[in-house]
């Protein structure tokens, strides 16, 4: 395993990490997901959340939390080679996972300058929109590349098989 496995925080380190940053005058994007088979739509958008901040965070949800939310054949991938390959992606700065079902406890905890969703969210549907603004900081939502996400993947490959 390189450098990258460092990436990988606990939310307590990342707090630290988080003030200190802070404190230097930097920027930190926040923004989250399952990323169970990492895909071009989760490129183009990582990249243009990294570009909004001097630091992109991406919290990953935990295998128990990816259940939760889609099913019991999910996650496809394991909790820890997702984070490892998110944080081998050269413009992701730091990766935590998280097992709670949505990331309003790890977004209230760490306080982010800006909140990155997909454009896919509805502003005010947006978790933790409401601390995030309450802090100073700011949300911003991205496109999404059209027709392109795991879901899809998943079914291209059982119409194959």
């Amino acid at each position: 395993m390189g450098n990258y496995t460092e990436k990988i925080k606990n939310k307590h380190e990342l707090k630290l990490l988080f003030e200190k940053l802070k404190s230097d005058g930097k920027k930190i994007a926040f923004t989250n997901g399952c990323f169970d088979l990492l895909h071009a739509g989760h490129i183009r958008y990582l990249s243009e959340a990294r570009a909004l901040a001097d630091y992109l965070v991406v919290a990953i949800n935990s295998d128990a939390s990816v259940r939760r939310i889609k099913g019991d054949k999910r996650p496809l991938i394991p909790q820890d080679e997702r984070a490892e390959v998110m944080a081998a992606l050269g413009f992701v700065d730091f990766v935590v996972i998280f097992d709670e079902p949505d990331p309003f406890e790890i977004i209230s905890f760490l306080l982010p300058n800006i909140l990155v969703k997909g454009a896919d969210w509805g502003h005010d549907k947006i978790i933790g929109r409401d601390v995030v603004e309450a802090g100073g900081g700011e949300v911003i939502r991205i496109k999404l590349t059209e027709g392109v996400s795991t879901t899809n993947i998943i079914e291209r490959i059982l119409e194959r098989h």
